[in-house]
């Protein structure tokens, strides 16, 4: 009987984040389903390596230290080639350089990539490594349509990039009340909650929601906003708030290991945006029937249905008058915010459930698997 092919997930870190909520999900689903799946952070661990490992995922550390680090790729080769995978995926940047360079050099017979976000902030150098390791891999995912579109025009072969959603798992129940979520971010008893979560970097463009949010002060004085994340710009953020007057109205609650617990109590969820690959957060706002107020961009519009499961709003400062009044008008209309909850929920573990992304996934393997071997650079002649 022929051996399990094992399948190698290699992404920068483990840190609470997107990509590596999607790969821990995805990798623990292949496992459960019986295939030998091992997980490598180039750089450091973090909180999914514990859950990756109580799911019996097997998971290695290189300890990539710069930017730069012939040392960390080595140490990456050397567990490739004691692994000896039959696939290797790759997540994000920094993984899809090192992890398909090492991949291919040392022989795996299938490569993926992946590309989880429309990267706007990439050099014409970034695309460039893309595009030469695009050739050594036999697919690269993208995690929707808007992402396929822009690294096909960036050069990728667009026959090359499949399209596999995020999942979201079913919330899980919870005992907490609606009080205790008060009570927890020390908010008064008649506090409508508005939660935006992401780490506070540019692209998520936090300062509008700060500016939507006072602009609701103006017209209710019950509206608070839970900005849940951290990041670089937390510092300049608070000081944007303080400048404006809104301190007793937007609260920085930084990372929350905990928020499954509160995210079904919240009354609406935004996201402000410039870009996205797929929202996680998003999604799980809408797995929990909470409504979204997000900006208008080609990755909302692939999880949120407009006027249907919440409301899309111009990204940018356009958008921050319209994102209040959107949002006056959930919080006014109990009946609307409850059947575009109760829509979100059902599009949500309909159209991205785990199931779907995992029979995906499977489908893409055994497709590689049925494919001859990618040529690896020992196959090649030599020049």
């Amino acid at each position: 009987m022929a051996a399990t092919p094992t399948v190698l997930h290699i992404i920068p870190t483990l840190d609470r984040a997107g990509a590596e909520k999607q790969l821990t999900l995805l990798a623990t689903e292949l496992k459960r389903r019986g295939w030998s799946v091992q997980v490598c952070a180039l750089t450091r661990g973090g909180p999914y390596q514990r859950a990756l490992e109580s799911s019996g995922v097997p998971v290695t550390v290189i300890g990539k230290s710069a930017k730069v680090d012939p040392s960390a790729y080595f140490r990456l080769s050397r567990v490739i080639r004691e692994i000896r995978p039959t696939i290797v995926q790759t997540w994000l940047f920094a993984a899809n350089a090192y992890g398909r360079w090492a991949a291919w050099r040392n022989g795996v017979p299938h490569i993926i990539g992946s590309e989880r976000c429309a990267d706007h902030w990439k050099s014409w150098w970034h695309f460039a490594i893309d595009r030469f390791l695009a050739q050594r891999s036999q697919r690269i995912v993208a995690n929707g349509h808007y992402v396929k579109e822009f690294y096909a025009s960036h050069g990728i072969a667009a026959e090359k990039i499949t399209v596999i959603p995020n999942a979201v798992p079913p919330p899980p129940p919870t005992g907490d009340s609606r009080r205790a979520m008060l009570l927890e971010f020390g908010l008064p008893d008649d506090a409508r909650v508005v939660a935006l979560v992401g780490r506070l970097w540019p692209q998520k463009r936090v300062e509008d929601a700060i500016w939507a949010a006072d602009l609701l002060k103006r017209i209710r004085d019950d509206v608070h906003l839970l900005i849940i994340g951290d990041g670089p710009l937390r510092e300049r953020l608070t000081q944007y708030r303080d400048k404006i007057e809104i301190e007793d109205r937007v609260h920085f609650v930084g990372h929350r290991d905990d928020l499954d617990r509160w995210l079904p109590h919240f009354d609406v969820l935004w996201n402000t945006s410039a870009y996205e690959g797929q929202s996680n957060a998003v999604l799980e706002a809408l797995a929990c029937g909470v409504p979204v107020v997000a900006t208008d961009i080609p990755s909302n519009r692939e999880l949120i249905v407009h006027e249907e499961t919440g409301f899309l709003v111009p990204p940018g400062k356009k958008g921050r008058a319209p994102l209040a009044a959107k949002t006056k008008r959930l919080l006014e209309e109990e009946d609307l915010r409850r059947r575009m909850g109760e829509a979100g929920r059902r599009r949500a573990l309909g159209e991205f459930s785990l199931t779907r992304m995992a029979d995906g996934y499977c489908r893409l393997y055994e497709e590689l698997l049925s494919m001859a071997p990618h040529p690896a650079a020992s196959d090649l002649p030599p020049s």
